[in-house]
């Protein structure tokens, strides 16, 4: 069986070239966030698993719940999806949507880990090397980790950057131990 995130690529890929078309790319952003968050919901899951109701009828259910908040194009694309049984792989396909997203606004991602709270002057300062070290925007999410002792560990895709106490604590036992 392939890998959700396999499965949910062509998903992802159809949306972001109907809302590059359409220059709706941030509308779309929006637009999957709320149907991954309605479909993480315990009813509606049940609902999406249930046999005896028809595609129309869990197609619906999406389109209700956000009545008023969904393009044409976007009602459509849920029919899509609950048609070929794959409206569990909204989270997934707002995931690769948002790394189009970002790569066509050449945007990255980081994930600031800090052993404290960090400023907005700290914050800002992170992001402006960040900034001039990749040559691109950088989006940073924050959170708190007490693990670290203290520093920050930088998570911008497939590189990290640790520069927390507690791995600098590790490579001096490392080079004492040699």
């Amino acid at each position: 069986m392939a890998e959700p995130s396999t499965v949910a690529r062509p998903y992802a890929e159809a949306a972001f070239k109907l809302a590059d078309e359409a220059g709706a790319l941030a509308k779309w952003s929006e637009t999957l966030a709320a149907l991954a968050q309605v479909g993480q919901d315990a009813r509606v899951r049940a609902a999406v698993a249930d046999p005896n109701l028809a595609d129309a009828q869990v197609a619906g259910l999406f389109i209700s719940i956000l009545a008023g908040k969904l393009s044409g194009d976007a009602e459509n694309f849920v029919r899509v999806l609950a048609q070929n049984n794959r409206l569990e792989l909204l989270p997934q396909i707002r995931e690769q949507f948002e790394a189009l997203k970002n790569e066509r606004e050449g945007v990255v991602e980081a994930e600031v880990h800090s052993a404290f709270e960090l400023s907005d002057a700290q914050l800002r300062d992170l992001v402006q090397r960040l900034e001039k070290k990749t040559g691109r925007k950088v989006r940073a999410q924050v959170s708190v980790d007490s693990e670290l002792i203290g520093g920050v560990k930088i998570v911008l895709g497939d590189k990290v950057i640790d520069g927390s106490a507690r791995a600098q604590l590790s490579a001096l036992e490392t080079a004492l131990k040699a």
